[in-house]
């Protein structure tokens, strides 16, 4: 589950919404400091049951490196709730999505960045345009692995799955919400909150996905768009040796930030956001030379 320890949001970020062909997205659009040199937008896809307010901890610090970010909150998820009238929760229309979401941005093409479940629409995004100059800049999986979760995880899900199917989700919450951190009081009830404004459909579509995953680094070794991997330990998702092979095969960038855990945005936002910038900074220039 992804996590979150405050709600504060920087002054120059504002909610937003995407108006696409694909139906309506919320987003924050955060704009750059004024004493930075403007550079490239990235384009933030949460992960699973989380929002756009999970990269929060991180937009001052990338605010302050001259990033643009958008976030959102993808189909399903918190404020965008099933975008359009007769949504698909399937793995290649989540990867529409962000396509459709990417050509209304104006700064393009984005730095697309995709944490946990995120990562699987923001890979098969970039191999179904196959890493369109015009759309990307780059990609970074930020703790997501090359197929499916642990075994550990596995079995959660599964549960998920089987009770997503005959219970309320809010009869679901004490059982999914993490009980090992303590959170303020907003945030706590932020999260509830957000939990309940999931759309089942999602969930059980996101979870079977998370599930059945294959890998897919082959395709996305060829596809020429310069590549990062994130990877906070420990991670009982998904494995952090198994991302690291996966950044080897895919001739990328990577980053191990120890003790950011399965959410390194929120508990290593400053070296989660200088990692960023450096390499995005980097894949700028490349695009220059």
């Amino acid at each position: 589950m992804s996590q979150l320890l405050s709600l504060a949001v920087p002054e120059n970020a504002r909610s937003v919404q995407f108006n696409t062909p694909r139906g309506v997205f919320a987003a924050l659009d955060m704009a750059p400091s004024e004493s930075t040199v403007r550079g490239n937008t990235a384009l933030l896809v949460p992960g699973f049951m989380g929002s756009k307010e999970d990269y929060l901890s991180i937009l001052p610090h990338l605010s302050r490196r001259g990033v643009r970010v958008v976030a959102i909150d993808g189909r399903g998820q918190n404020e965008t709730g099933k975008a359009s009238a007769n949504p698909s929760y399937a793995r290649d229309d989540m990867a529409q999505d962000l396509v459709a979401i990417v050509q209304e941005i104006d700064d393009r093409p984005v730095h697309l960045l995709g944490h946990s479940y995120g990562g699987i629409a923001a890979r098969a995004a970039v191999i179904a345009t196959e890493g369109d100059p015009s759309l990307w800049a780059s990609l970074t999986l930020m703790n997501f692995g090359p197929a499916s979760v642990s075994v550990w995880q596995q079995d959660r899900l599964q549960l998920l799955l089987s009770a997503v199917e005959c219970m309320p989700l809010a009869a679901m919450w004490p059982y999914v919400r993490n009980n090992e951190v303590t959170v303020p009081e907003d945030v706590a009830q932020f999260l509830e909150q957000r939990w309940l404004r999931n759309a089942p459909e999602h969930l059980a579509a996101a979870a079977a996905q998370m599930l059945s995953e294959t890998d897919r680094t082959p395709e996305l070794s060829r596809i020429p768009i310069r590549k990062a991997v994130i990877s906070g330990t420990p991670d009982e998702t998904w494995d952090p040796a198994a991302a690291e092979r996966m950044a080897r095969e895919l001739d990328a960038e990577f980053f191990r930030l120890e003790g950011g855990g399965h959410s390194p945005n929120v508990h290593r936002p400053t070296e989660t956001a200088a990692a960023l910038a450096g390499f995005w900074s980097a894949s700028r220039e490349a695009a220059l030379a």
